[in-house]
């Protein structure tokens, strides 16, 4: 996480480029183990979300479920977005989980029926209609807008289906990751000082044995 490139999400093939452990790689049995495997029934509402979800953390699990109380019976489809449109509107590093990587995890959440692997950024009306979509939602964080400038959710505000839900926690993957920094920076100060401390005593001793060799050397002459 700390050493990765802004392209290193591209990078799924072969090995690492950093630590040379082989890098993940998805299967269809690794999905269908993972996934629910139920289809939508009748007098089910189907919700659709859309994000990174990366990182996936207890923030995350905390809005699927808010999502998964609006409704009696719920299918929650969440559309995750390839890692170069993550990157496109998130900057920086991101995604530091690519999009394999980021299936299974969404996918492993009870409150979570179908993942859409690579959703348009865009909720288009194609979208809504193949799914058949009742309700969209969204979180209380930033909408980024389209590659156009364009509302990503115009298409459902228009029908009057989308709905912004709090989740109640406002912890973030970039949250996550100022975390993991600040603590490797004080790791890192506090080795530097154990260092310096280690390195004035050894110093010390030296100067001592130095001490002790030319007291023996004068005491002979």
């Amino acid at each position: 996480m700390l050493l990765m490139t802004k392209a290193h999400h591209s990078n799924i093939k072969g090995h690492s480029p950093w630590t040379g452990v082989s890098q993940f790689l998805q299967t269809s049995q690794k999905i269908i183990q993972f996934a629910s495997g139920q289809e939508p029934q009748p007098g089910d509402t189907i919700i659709y979300v859309a994000g990174a979800f990366d990182l996936f953390h207890i923030g995350h699990v905390d809005f699927l479920e808010a999502v998964h109380k609006l409704s009696e019976k719920p299918y929650i489809i969440v559309g995750l977005h390839f890692d170069q449109e993550v990157n496109r509107y998130k900057g920086k590093n991101y995604p530091i989980m690519n999009v394999h990587e980021r299936t299974l995890s969404v996918l492993a959440c009870r409150y979570v029926s179908e993942v859409v692997i690579g959703a348009p950024f865009a909720v288009t009306k194609d979208l809504l209609d193949h799914f058949k979509v009742d309700l969209v939602c969204h979180g209380k964080t930033e909408i980024y807008p389209d590659k156009d400038g364009s509302d990503p959710y115009a298409e459902p505000r228009r029908r009057g289906m989308l709905r912004t839900v709090d989740s109640g926690n406002t912890l973030t993957s970039d949250e996550i990751v100022q975390r993991i920094i600040k603590n490797r920076l004080l790791f890192e100060a506090r080795n530097k000082k154990k260092e310096a401390k280690e390195i004035a005593v050894i110093q010390a001793m030296k100067r001592q044995e130095e001490e002790k060799t030319k007291g023996r050397s004068q005491a002979l002459l």
